[in-house]
């Protein structure tokens, strides 16, 4: 056999691969192989060291084991000391892949009439600088901005965010956590008096009962929900509850699954709420000691609130909710009965136009049954990116944010980080910046007229895509990229090639706020810089080298840590030489001798006075607030005219917009390309086969795909995914977005659907 032919056949091995383990890959027996057998399928040449780090794509932050022959990544394993034991999923399996792809971007471009032409770093940065300069010249702070991500590490988001706010004296900082991970932060920190969970993964292995809403584990964070079946496994009392529009593959294995109608599912934890009054299944003692009531305007009496809540009886708002009433009696009575209740949530919940209603609901479902604050009993809102907890959330990297939990419209928080930058007073602005929808309408509007983008692919990701696409073509873009053909890079006017994972350093936080280190194991592939280099360059290109005066990752790490110790984020003792050692650090940590703190505002927290068993230090009085939140119905249902609900979401194999993933051979077979997948009775309606072409139109606009069909789907209700560049499925996708948060309902767009004479 000749030596492509072996090639090929290992790709087909690795494609069974794919589906024998249904993409999660583990230590022992945890899942169906063992790294034995993964390794001889995943294999690309000797181990000469072995190094930890963390897995490049999502919030789970999986620990893994990277293997180097010499300069080159050629073997990836599930870390057994991290936190996931071991397991990783299909994707972080094959990291290699993405690290190796010789199609990587080696050199700065600048766009010449209409066309990408090589230049030098020192002409790029020139040009860059120049059109900086003369925008903050002409048309003030507000016509620049930064677009950031949840995948930049710590320190380059950090630097970005001081270097806009402090050294250009603009709040136009925003990123695409703001499309995800927004209505949780505020829920968080509305509900508690600070942003990030209580809770922790180690909650899974003392939990009875899971409640998933909003959140297909199974497909979108495999290594937990690997940890959630094993829990299942060891105790046979374990229920696990999916609340999903779809059944996914999560839904399959739940003991309860609600398959309740896009858009409604505010009502249905109100009606839990409800029946949980009615059922004296209230813990009127925690209540009493630990919980404040508010009806968004005032303080309220828990009398108050439960009056409020009559009008979410499960006979009056059932058949909206297309359930019975005995099923969400049943799903409230275990929730409230259950000796620990453990509920996950991801963009399901964060991305509609109700996400911070329904991230403060959950948490007052915790708070008024006393699932809190204890082993398995705790709200843990699921983070989709790898560092859009620790980088954005925690750095201040939003338009409304500054670091550590302080908010731009507070003056006393403006006041203490401008002596924490060493900055004059007066210098951060105290209007906050243009949000992510905002920043780009701006452009469409000629007002922001230059940005750095830097990791992260808008041109796909944003909802109403071709609106704000016109305004990424008025505007000068700088686009900090791994590839040239993403579909930001198009729009880019200066390119700038991007050091990828391995070849740079610096600090991830996950969903449970575990900090980890990545460490440079290689150098860049061609002429690629870190997006920290870029950033620091720039500074001093813009005339802020006194503002952002240290030169590599651990300075700004030291600098980071230190300006914490003034927060109750404090995690000035997760030095670099633990984080090196150590298999992540989980703040609040005040000092180096301190272990890190698994669950907040119990004992054990460095913030809890020693004679209090629980306090929510966010909270002046120490008490949580539980919202009196309404149901309100979107602006998108389903009509005659448009009669089915369209829901985006991701698969297993693929991540986000896939520009990383998608490159992968052995996983762009698994996923294959993009299409609207249809339930068989809607097929059956709308005169659809797999296969066919179709139109889908919703008021965004029209676009064309393929079908699928799947009984995974439920009656009514058309998913796509949006991984794939030539399936812009965002094109048609409601860009209506929450209030508070100002975060896009991707999941819930009234469409109609029509064949294509193919």
């Amino acid at each position: 056999m000749d030596n492509n032919n072996k090639k090929e056949n290992l790709r087909l091995s690795r494609r069974d691969f794919l589906k024998l383990t249904g993409g999660t890959v583990a230590v022992g027996g945890a899942a169906l192989s063992g790294w034995g057998l993964t390794e001889l399928i995943v294999d690309e040449g000797p181990v000469k060291s072995w190094h930890k780090s963390v897995c490049r794509y999502c919030g789970t932050g999986c620990g893994v084991m990277l293997g180097m022959n010499k300069d080159k990544l050629v073997r990836v394993r599930g870390d057994q000391e991290a936190h996931n034991k071991g397991v990783i999923c299909i994707k972080g399996s094959m990291l290699d892949s993405v690290m190796n792809n010789p199609n990587r971007l080696k050199t700065p471009k600048i766009k010449k009439n209409g066309k990408f032409v090589e230049a030098s770093w020192e002409e790029a940065m020139t040009l860059m600088t120049e059109k900086f300069k003369e925008s903050l010249s002409q048309n003030g702070p507000e016509s620049i901005g930064f677009y950031g991500s949840g995948q930049l590490l710590i320190e380059e988001s950090y630097t970005a965010n001081k270097l806009f706010k402090a050294g250009l004296r603009s709040n136009n900082v925003d990123g695409n956590p703001r499309l995800c991970m927004a209505s949780a932060a505020v829920g968080y920190t509305q509900t508690f008096g600070k942003d990030e969970p209580p809770g922790a993964y180690v909650d899974i292995d003392h939990a009875e009962t899971f409640f998933l809403i909003g959140s297909n584990a199974y497909e979108c964070h495999p290594p937990l929900w690997e940890r959630i079946m094993m829990r299942k496994k060891a105790n046979k009392n374990v229920k696990i509850i999916v609340v999903d529009p779809r059944k996914t593959k999560t839904a399959e294995h739940a003991d309860i699954y609600l398959p309740v109608l896009p858009g409604k599912d505010m009502a249905l934890l109100n009606s839990m709420c409800c029946v949980m009054a009615e059922l004296n299944l209230l813990d009127e003692d925690f209540i009493s000691k630990y919980v404040n009531f508010n009806d968004g305007k005032k303080k309220i009496s828990l009398e108050e609130y439960k009056d409020f809540l009559k009008d979410y009886r499960p006979e009056k708002v059932a058949d909206e909710l297309g359930l019975t009433p005995r099923e969400i009696r049943e799903v409230a009575y275990q929730f409230a009965s259950s000796k620990a209740t453990m509920s996950l949530w991801t963009m399901g919940i964060n991305q509609r136009v109700q996400g911070v209603y329904l991230n403060n609901t959950l948490n007052s479902l915790h708070l008024i049954t006393g699932q809190i604050c204890r082993p398995g009993a705790t709200p843990l809102s699921l983070t989709g990116q790898s560092n859009a907890c620790g980088g954005v959330r925690d750095t201040g990297s939003l338009s409304h944010l500054l670091p550590n939990g302080r908010l731009i419209a507070k003056e006393p928080h403006r006041r203490e980080m401008e002596k924490l930058w060493n900055v004059p007073e007066g210098t951060i602005a105290p209007k906050p910046g243009f949000h992510a929808l905002a920043m780009f309408d701006e452009m469409v509007k000629d007002k922001v007229k230059v940005a750095l983008i830097m990791c992260t692919n808008p041109a796909q990701t944003l909802p109403n895509n071709r609106y704000y696409r016109e305004g990424m073509e008025k505007a000068f873009l700088v686009v900090s990229e791994i590839f040239e053909d993403t579909e930001t890079a198009k729009f880019a006017d200066i390119l700038l090639p991007a050091a990828l994972y391995i070849e740079k350093e610096g600090v991830y936080g996950q969903t449970e706020r575990r900090y980890q280190i990545i460490e440079k194991l290689r150098e860049p592939v061609g002429e690629a810089r870190s997006d920290f280099d870029i950033l620091v360059d720039f500074a001093n290109r813009m005339g802020q080298g006194k503002l952002i005066s240290y030169k590599t990752p651990t300075e700004c790490w030291d600098e980071y840590r230190i300006i914490s110790k003034s927060s109750k984020y404090d995690f000035s003792g997760i030095t670099r030489e633990r984080l090196k050692k150590e298999r992540g650090i989980q703040w609040p940590c005040p000092s180096v001798d301190h272990p890190g703190t698994v669950r907040r505002y119990i004992k054990g927290d460095p913030f809890v006075p020693s004679d209090k068993k629980v306090y929510f230090y966010g909270k002046p009085d120490g008490r949580a607030t539980v919202f009196a939140r309404p149901y309100i119905p979107g602006k998108e249902n389903i009509s005659k005219e448009k009669p089915l609900f369209l829901t985006t979401g991701r698969v297993i194999s693929q991540w986000h917009s896939g520009t990383m993933t998608y490159r992968v051979p052995e996983l762009k077979h698994s996923a294959g390309p993009g299409r609207f997948v249809f339930h068989p009775q809607d097929a059956g309606i709308y005169k659809v086969k797999k296969g066919d072409r179709i139109e889908v139109e919703s008021s965004r606009g029209k676009m064309e795909g393929i079908v699928a069909i799947s009984e995974h789907e439920t009656p009514g209700v058309v998913f796509a995914a949006f991984y794939d560049k030539t399936f812009l499925i965002n094109n048609v996708v409601s860009d209506d977005y929450d209030p508070y948060s100002k975060e896009p309902d991707y999941k819930v767009t009234a469409i109609n659907v029509k064949k294509v004479n193919a």
